[in-house]
């Protein structure tokens, strides 16, 4: 098996300057660093509505893991953190979209806060990608 490392950045500026990466492959693995809802411009999409923001990260996230040869139906893990476990419900609504036929591994962990107060829920993906050679 080729274990090789590839790292993607989405861009943001905080990436080259803390030195993380957004998404980094590993082999047939592929791992998506917290992600929220802020947009190109900077500002947060959906603030306020928990669901948006669940749905517009989500949407982001299976972007750019389309970047690195994988896709959604490969998605293992979710891991989602908000400020407040109220959002559930929009969330899950958000997610199920999304993944309910998909299934993957799904957990959400209440936190005290995110980057921004407007954020209310940060995301993760894990997959790995699966291929059909005979």
């Amino acid at each position: 098996m080729d274990l090789t490392r590839t790292n993607y950045s989405s861009g943001a500026p905080l990436e080259e300057k803390t030195g993380y990466s957004r998404m980094v492959k590993v082999g047939p693995f592929v791992y998506i660093g917290g992600t929220t809802s802020v947009q190109p411009d900077g500002t947060v999409y959906g603030e306020g509505s928990a669901y948006e923001q669940t749905k517009y990260i989500l949407e982001k996230l299976v972007k750019l893991l389309e970047k690195s040869g994988s896709k959604k139906e490969e998605v293992i893990r979710i891991k989602g953190y908000t400020t407040d476990m109220k959002y559930g419900a929009e969330i899950a609504r958000a997610y199920s979209e999304i993944f309910h036929d998909i299934k993957p591994l799904f957990t959400m962990v209440g936190t005290t806060m995110l980057n921004r107060p407007s954020q209310l829920i940060e995301i993760e993906m894990d997959a790995v990608i699966i291929t059909n050679e005979q």
